[in-house]
């Protein structure tokens, strides 16, 4: 097993010598004789543990704790301070800056190696919760993201045989967002969500959603409350997956000259989440075919975004849609309705 590293941060040899002499037959040691090279040292190397005295010329014990805790590559590290006779108000600025512990001089060895063993066996057992506490998380994201395809997947199922709509509609999101300048993280997050944009379906009549004919209004009224629907079953969650899926669920029908439905919200009053997918959602619902439709040739379905750019779509998503239609049409061609 490999040994842990510990750097000695001392000016005074004679301490360094005390402090190698007790733990060099346990750990690895690195020396610094001054605050410059001990943080040159951490930021060059994995280090385990730092013992830094807090009196030296130059940049003095504190400071260097300061950098430290203050740097992403450096911050994890234990520091426990090294120091002769110090006042309360002392101890309490170095706990409050981040050191762990305080070994006080003359040293006693077998105290400053009980310390030392104590420090480094809680820092391993943070790490190991640390470990732990990532799994479960990435584990309880992945179970919600199930549960959202699987949901989504459901609700498609009530008016598309394959369901494959919700996973082009959710590939486009992503091609879009990021034109749109969103992250990659965020553009991932949308298209995780995207699959519920029509969740609320589940509670629409199979007599409205399977009609051949165009609805007559008190259908499409009660077609129009699957928004709402789909909200409410997402609810309120403590979780940004479920929280985005929520917002597309109840905006993605709303149009930018604020005649859509359910809230009538208009221009960047209407979530970004939810106006993207909403160039998504139509799109691939022309191109594809439908129990009251035909499938629209591509062309045609791109003249009806440019035309209601500004009225029903976000003036600047639509052409951003139509530069990335080489991604697009690969999404649609590898999701055909036909291969499944």
């Amino acid at each position: 097993m490999e040994r842990q590293t510990i750097l000695v941060v001392d000016d005074t040899a004679e301490n360094i010598d005390v402090l190698a002499g007790v733990l060099k037959s346990d750990y690895q040691i690195k020396i610094a004789k001054n605050g410059k090279l001990a943080l040159k040292i951490a930021k060059a190397m994995t280090l385990d543990l730092i013992l830094l005295d807090i009196m030296m010329p130059g940049i003095d014990g504190f400071e260097v704790c300061r950098q430290l805790k203050q740097d992403k590559r450096t911050q994890h590290i234990p520091i426990i301070f090294v120091t002769a006779k110090i006042s309360a108000a002392d101890e309490l600025k170095g706990l409050e800056l981040g050191a762990a512990d305080y070994i006080t001089k003359p040293f006693n060895p077998p105290i400053v190696l009980r310390r030392v063993q104590t420090q480094l066996a809680l820092t391993s057992q943070s790490r190991l919760l640390a470990i732990q506490v990532r799994q479960k998380t990435a584990e309880i994201a992945q179970n919600q993201l199930n549960v959202i395809r699987r949901l989504g997947r459901a609700a498609e199922y009530k008016d598309n045989e394959t369901g494959m709509h919700v996973i082009r509609m959710s590939y486009y999101t992503h091609i879009l967002a990021l034109a749109a300048g969103l992250s990659e993280d965020d553009a991932e997050l949308l298209m995780h969500a995207a699959p519920m944009h029509d969740v609320g379906k589940i509670g629409i009549s199979d007599a409205i959603l399977k009609k051949t004919d165009k609805l007559d209004f008190d259908e499409f009224e009660q077609m129009k409350k699957h928004c709402e629907i789909g909200a409410e079953i997402l609810g309120e969650q403590d979780s940004e997956l479920m929280d985005v899926a929520q917002t597309i669920a109840l905006t993605h029908h709303e149009k930018w000259d604020g005649s859509g439905y359910p809230n009538g919200l208009s221009g960047e009053d209407i979530p970004l989440y939810g106006r993207i997918v909403a160039v998504a959602d139509v799109f691939d619902a022309l191109t594809s075919k439908r129990p009251y439709k035909e499938a629209w040739p591509v062309e045609k379905a791109l003249e009806l975004l440019k035309k209601e750019a500004g009225t029903h779509f976000d003036p600047q998503l639509v052409p951003l849609f139509v530069e990335k239609l080489d991604q697009i049409l690969e999404i649609k061609a590898k999701f055909n309705e036909s291969d499944t």
